[in-house]
């Protein structure tokens, strides 16, 4: 089977390997639709995301339809489309145990710590797959990309009095504006690009190139920038909350005067948890449109030559990337 392997940072190789045999006890054998390349896989690719391992077959937003299962529990057979959950999670430590999956102390990705969607078969274990009757390839595979925005604004403890910021209207910041809108905040993105502002316009959400100086509630930081982060301070009210969704390697530096000043609280938010089923049944009851979220399209053989210059396509959002069309 063909697999496009991040050979190390700035360099892909195209591969012809053996497919998976078959599915064992407790997987299945999926074959990979659709691929969302997400800004993790452009940092990886600039060698300046700390997560991930090379070489590395790369792609963990994924949708695709099942090829063989065993006898199961979860409703789950050949041929279902499914949107596929990439966080491996151990089950047995503290963070598990308590329902937080998402920080488990073993936690693996595929596409970032294992071989993720960038070939044309996968090994997925049955509890990772979620199935739907009637969502597109396109729609599954952005799903986990909704999940952090909704993991996010779930973390926050955002309510319909609120306001919020969210700093950045990438995929994520999207995501995440659209779900703190969901919960009846007053929500504001703040985004350089004209583009993105419109984009995010599109779903009733008032959006600035710059803060207008006003505290808010809840700020979401979506752009993994470290100088931006610790800008972001700045635009929390008194007694609110900061929530950093992006990720830098680089140190982010805190005004603790003005930290201690308005006692703020600082939250981290990992990847998603436990938000597949929702997202999905918001998708197939028409509640969540992601119609206009796929702006450009690439092959699996076009990945190594066409990758680098995704990222300064104007009016990019999403990339798609096709394993298997269909």
């Amino acid at each position: 089977m063909k697999q496009i392997v991040l050979a190390e940072p700035g360099r892909f190789e195209a591969h012809e390997v053996a497919a998976p045999t078959g599915a064992g006890p407790g997987e299945a054998l999926v074959r990979v639709s659709k691929v969302g390349i997400c800004g993790s896989d452009f940092h990886a690719f600039r060698g300046r995301h700390p997560a991930y391992t090379f070489p590395r077959v790369i792609g963990h937003e994924l949708s695709g339809v099942i090829v063989e299962a065993p006898a199961n529990n979860f409703g789950l057979a050949a041929g279902d489309r499914c949107a596929i959950d990439p966080y491996l999670n151990c089950g047995h430590c503290a963070p598990c145990a308590a329902g937080r999956t998402n920080c488990c102390e073993q936690l693996k990705l595929f596409g970032i710590h294992m071989d993720g969607g960038m070939q044309e078969l996968l090994l997925v274990p049955l509890h990772l797959l979620h199935k739907s009757e009637t969502l597109s390839f396109d729609q599954l595979a952005l799903v986990e990309t909704l999940g952090i925005g909704a993991h996010a604004v779930a973390r926050s403890g955002l309510n319909r009095q609120q306001t919020a910021l969210v700093v950045g209207a990438g995929p994520i910041g999207i995501s995440a504006a659209i779900f703190a809108h969901m919960e009846g905040a007053r929500v504001t993105v703040v985004e350089k690009n004209a583009g993105r502002r419109k984009f995010v316009e599109a779903y009733g959400i008032r959006s600035l190139s710059e803060p207008d100086g006003f505290g808010f509630d809840v700020v979401f930081d979506a752009t993994g920038n470290a100088e931006v982060m610790a800008a972001s301070l700045n635009h929390v009210a008194a007694g609110g909350k900061l929530v950093y969704v992006g990720l830098t390697r680089d140190p982010v530096a805190i005004d603790d005067p003005l930290f201690h000043r308005k006692e703020l609280t600082i939250f981290a938010s990992r990847n998603s948890c436990a938000q597949f089923p929702r997202i999905i049944k918001l998708m197939e009851k028409g509640s969540l449109d992601t119609s206009a979220w796929v702006t450009n399209r690439l092959e699996l053989s076009e990945v190594a030559t066409q990758f680098a210059g995704l990222p300064d396509l104007p009016g990019l959002i999403k990339a798609m990337v096709d394993v298997n069309p269909g």
